[in-house]
């Protein structure tokens, strides 16, 4: 079959030409569009309060965060975490 092929190489261009329109024309008949992101997007945001314990950046920094990005368009949901000296706020699109 590759003796074939090689003997007549006008004829090998010829089909791969064909294979790859082909390729090129069923492309956009693909159903990308039907599966979902793998991974939503993620913002991390991150708060420093030097010398607070976990307790006082949650109620100072953390909740006034979290009421703040509550109405965000397309918000999934949001997670947040407070050690001593920082805090996190995790938002997920």
């Amino acid at each position: 079959m590759a003796r074939f092929f090689i003997d007549r190489p006008i004829f090998a261009w010829v089909i791969a030409i064909f294979i790859i329109m082909a390729g090129l024309v069923s492309i956009k008949f693909l159903p990308i569009n039907q599966y979902p992101q793998v991974t939503p997007p993620k913002i991390m945001l991150v708060a420093s309060y030097p010398g607070a314990d976990s307790e006082t950046i949650d109620s100072s920094v953390m909740s006034i965060m979290e009421d703040a990005m509550n109405g965000v368009d397309g918000l999934m949901y949001m997670e947040s975490q407070s050690t001593s000296g920082s805090g996190s706020l995790t938002l997920t699109f």
